[in-house]
């Protein structure tokens, strides 16, 4: 029957979730979040129960195949969902659909059981505390636990074979985003009034018996509960129920929701974005929630981490010690990371490749964005273009090699590598602060500047044509190479006979420095010296860009006129903010302030973090980004050339002209600013008449 049915179709097609092509990128990103957290909270909740001795009761071994179950019909979905997203074309096989059917009805029939069995176990632990024992051995538990997986078993095996009975002859468009029963019906082109039927019988005992079960069991437990006389005794017995009531209501509420409403309720294209929160959802929020107030919990994952702080410590002064011993030339270098516990690797991996991921995709659109939208061709942008460009390839540089140590253990790299990180990580440093400060010079020179006369509508202004901002642009990259080399010439001549463990993530100047045994205080110096015109020229330059600004706004008489120019420079400001104070703060910080230990944490900001945000930063109050971003897919073409008198034209290196307003900074008019900073309407709110002025 198999082959007769699948004759016709031979692969299916998932719709997904939306056909906008432009969400598919955010959505990736989201659903990879979800499942990333749920595998790590399920996962996390089965290793603290497998090996803290005081969870081995029934209620943690029901809630350890709870767990299980959770990553299983999880990971049925998401990853083939994910895929989708990358893809654009979410093919499946009719074999394989049917097996996704298989497993997703098999464990979400099965969650449906453990749940009443850990409604049953409640019920035992608070109305017979004296028979628990007998009435919940390892033997009762077992059985109960094959019925639990029996149950599923059987709903699977009704559900999908009443599925391969159905025929399938075109089309083969799945509306979902995985193969469910409701959509692989729609499709079908025989009578389905039989597997409807089946559909509803099944489903509605796999959620009928669990509940009346819940039902009965906390019944009974309310009516115990409230016998008692002792208040604090209520209390603890409601609250060990909380968690579970919690996480019965969020699955069979959203499942009965979906499988057993008329189909005139909710739409199927409705029901598709609904079934996300019991595929999705849930199963991440059962850890978080049968651990945030569990005092169990909390209690042994507290004493696993010190087991294993005591064991990381005792290992690392061993290897201290060998290393000591050990005054030969050194080859490679073992970076210590953030952590030394191994249980902390699971969660850090995940937690920095999340930011990771959301730091490229952001810098990387932004360029993106940048170069394909004409409005956005302007001195600015091309700034911002830089600036985020140097974002990714310096947080490219560190993470790629945290990852790697996370998963591996043992985080080495050789001599050589280790300097070539240092010196391409203070090659993108230095860089990034006399981008800014360039940034800086640029909003100088848009709102303080005086109007230049036009000659033709086309040519740029002379403070930032295309030639000044190449010149500027090989400035920045200029102090850093030089800083780069200078930081790099001074490590790379020094001798490491202390040991090659580096106490930080990577490889930076101060925990080489403290391996050095022919380290004096003139390479300190020099790494002070290097560090503070690194930081001291930029935020000098933009210091006194920002006072010669504020004055020339300080004159504005108009109130609007002030409140553009403050707005179109605050998200400059923030970044510096960001940038300059983590940096300043962890290398001309004396080492008493603050230990390397706590240090190489602060450094996260700086190096994980601001490139994280600074996309965010520039997109979240920018109109002039949001306008092309929303208009998607962008326009290719400039607009048309704008016929404001008293034009000039601004441009950059690569990025089509652009000519922006420049409004005169004499009597009756708001000093200038660039088309790039603001939208259109703002810019013409700026053109005000001269009884304002």
């Amino acid at each position: 029957m198999l082959a007769e049915n699948s004759s016709s179709v031979t692969e299916f097609l998932l719709a997904g979730l939306t056909a906008q092509p432009g969400l598919r990128a955010p959505l990736f990103c989201l659903f990879l979040g979800f499942y990333v957290v749920t595998m790590v909270g399920n996962l996390g909740l089965i290793t603290l129960i497998g090996l803290s001795a005081p969870l081995h009761t029934p209620m943690y071994f029901f809630l350890f195949n709870l767990s299980f179950i959770d990553s299983c019909y999880c990971t049925t979905v998401t990853p083939k969902m994910l895929m989708g997203f990358v893809s654009g074309r979410n093919a499946i096989s009719h074999a394989g659909c049917m097996t996704q059917l298989f497993f997703f009805c098999f464990f979400v029939v099965s969650e449906s059981f453990v749940l009443s069995a850990m409604a049953y176990d409640r019920y035992v632990a608070i109305c017979s505390p004296l028979l628990y024992s007998a009435a919940m051995s390892p033997r009762v538990c077992l059985l109960l636990l094959a019925g639990v997986y029996g149950m599923g078993c059987a709903g699977a095996v009704a559900h999908v074979a009443c599925m391969l009975r159905v025929s399938f002859c075109g089309p083969s468009l799945v509306n979902h985003y995985m193969c469910d029963i409701l959509p692989l019906l729609e499709i079908s082109c025989s009578s389905t009034h039989v597997n409807e039927l089946v559909v509803f019988v099944v489903v509605g005992l796999d959620i009928g018996v669990p509940t009346v079960t819940i039902f009965i069991s906390y019944a009974l437990i309310l009516s115990a509960i409230l016998r008692m006389r002792c208040a604090e005794g209520r209390a603890k017995a409601f609250s060990t129920c909380s968690s579970h009531l919690a996480a019965v209501a969020l699955f069979f509420g959203s499942g009965a929701f979906v499988y057993l409403r008329p189909s005139s309720l909710l739409p199927m294209d409705q029901g598709t974005v609904s079934s996300l929160f019991h595929t999705i959802v849930v199963p991440m929020l059962n850890p978080v929630i049968y651990s945030l107030r569990n005092r169990d919990i909390k209690a042994a994952l507290r004493k696993t981490l010190e087991s294993q702080i005591v064991l990381s410590r005792m290992g690392l002064t061993f290897q201290r010690r060998m290393l000591a011993e050990n005054s030969s030339s050194v080859t490679e270098f073992l970076l210590a990371g953030l952590m030394a516990q191994p249980g902390l690797r699971a969660p850090l991996f995940c937690l920095f490749l999340g930011f990771y991921v959301v730091t490229m995709v952001g810098n990387l659109g932004l360029i993106t964005l940048i170069g394909l939208s004409a409005p956005l061709h302007t001195p600015m942008y091309f700034f911002l273009f830089n600036l985020s460009f140097i974002d990714s390839c310096y947080c490219t540089t560190v993470t790629p090699k945290m990852l790697m140590g996370f998963v591996s253990g043992r985080n080495a790299i050789s001599h050589a590598g280790c300097m070539t990180q240092l010196f391409l990580f203070l090659f993108f440093v230095v860089s990034e602060s006399f981008v800014l400060s360039a940034m800086a010079y640029d909003r100088y020179v848009a709102i303080c500047s005086p109007p230049v006369p036009i000659v033709s509508p086309l040519l740029s202004s002379p403070a930032m044509s295309p030639r000044v901002c190449l010149l500027l642009l090989a400035g920045v990259y200029g102090m850093g190479c030089a800083g780069a080399v200078a930081h790099t010439g001074n490590i790379a001549g020094l001798t490491f006979c202390a040991g090659n463990l580096v106490n930080h993530y990577m490889c930076d100047i101060l925990p080489l420095l403290e391996l050095s045994c022919n380290g004096s205080s003139l390479n300190v110096l020099v790494v002070f010296l290097v560090v503070a015109v690194g930081i001291g020229v930029p935020i000098v330059a933009i210091f006194v860009s920002y006072g010669l600004i504020l004055s020339s706004i300080l004159h504005f008489s108009s109130t609007h006129g002030r409140s553009k120019a403050f707005s179109t420079c605050s998200s400059h400001l923030i970044v510096v903010s960001l940038f300059f104070g983590s940096g300043a703060f962890m290398y001309l910080k004396p080492p008493s302030i603050l230990p390397l230990d706590q240090g190489k944490v602060s450094s996260l900001f700086y190096t994980i973090v601001v490139p994280m945000l600074n996309p965010l930063i520039y997109s979240l109050r920018n109109k002039d980004v949001k306008l092309p971003l929303r208009s998607a897919p962008w326009a290719f073409a400039a607009p048309p050339a704008l016929r404001t008198p008293g034009l000039r034209g601004v441009g950059c290196p690569g990025l089509p002209l652009r000519r922006a307003p420049v409004l005169d900074c004499g009597p009756g008019l708001v000093p200038s600013f660039f088309a790039g900073d603001l939208g259109r309407e703002d810019q013409r709110h700026l053109l005000l008449p001269p009884s304002l002025g």
